[in-house]
């Protein structure tokens, strides 16, 4: 090969080098802080209602990626891809402490929430105390309040967005005493690292309403907030609808009492 033909060659790796984006640019990443990954574009059509309220599948959507079974106890979950990053990073990191965390449970749409909330609602799946709902409270009102103790409507759980995860165990009881505790205590201190926060606190007088307690679920706030605050601005009761009990969504106000009833250390990041 000729020197003319070698300084060309390597005149075009070096442009189309300079041309392509790094991974980081491409991510929407940036090294310097982890909790600033992406920047949530309202106007995107990825982000308008229809994804808030959980009408799409994510195994098809371009910003979502299957989690690894090594991260995982199950195949076939999905997260945002960016929330995915965070979340490794923050394996890795409590990994070194032997602190194991395990995705149960991810983004879930409409309507694998629909097939959750309904089996609740017909007494299919059982409620707190082996509970059939269905005959322990005929009224709508109270069965909705009952199963909203712990699990959302379809429209509006944070499930939907690919930024929420619950890690290890669906039992507070787990994570007082043992490995348990050990994880958890490492999660209230680390987490933030990674732009994580426990979305359900304990409630109180600065959470009075919203689900009970759930100490294994975790939300990547980078993306959360974004989307909370899009909620807040667009979505009303009563476009919740399409399940059984849909009904009582304006009556119970879930749009202020559940979709925004989260720990305060959890918005306005």
């Amino acid at each position: 090969m000729s020197s003319k033909i070698i300084v060309l060659c390597i005149a075009c790796i070096i442009s189309a080098s300079s041309c392509k984006p790094k991974v980081s640019e491409q991510m929407g990443d940036t090294t310097s802080d982890k909790n600033d990954r992406i920047q949530v574009n309202h106007d995107h059509p990825d982000y308008d209602l229809q994804y808030i309220m959980g009408h799409f599948e994510p195994a098809q959507h371009p910003d979502f990626t299957e989690v690894e079974l090594k991260y995982a106890d199950r195949e076939g979950m999905y997260v945002h891809r960016v929330a995915y990053e965070a979340f490794i990073d923050m394996h890795a990191a409590a990994k070194e402490e032997d602190v194991t965390l395990t995705i149960r449970s991810a983004a879930r749409n409409f309507a694998y929430q629909k097939g959750i909330w309904e089996r609740k609602w017909t007494g299919q799946t059982k409620i707190e105390n082996g509970k059939n709902a269905s005959v322990a409270y005929p009224d709508h009102k109270t069965r909705a309040m009952k199963i909203l103790k712990y699990s959302s409507m379809p429209s509006t759980s944070r499930h939907h967005w690919g930024t929420d995860i619950d890690l290890n165990n669906f039992e507070n009881e787990y994570f007082e005493s043992g490995q348990g505790l050990k994880e958890y205590n490492w999660l209230v201190l680390h987490a933030a690292d990674y732009g994580f926060c426990q979305a359900y606190s304990p409630k109180g007088a600065d959470r009075p309403y919203g689900y009970n307690e759930e100490k294994w679920h975790w939300s990547y706030l980078p993306l959360a907030t974004k989307l909370l605050a899009t909620a807040q601005q667009k979505l009303s009761d009563d476009m919740i609808t399409g399940f059984m009990g849909a009904e009582v969504a304006s009556e119970i106000g879930v749009v202020e009492k559940y979709i925004m009833g989260i720990n305060p250390a959890c918005q306005d990041k």
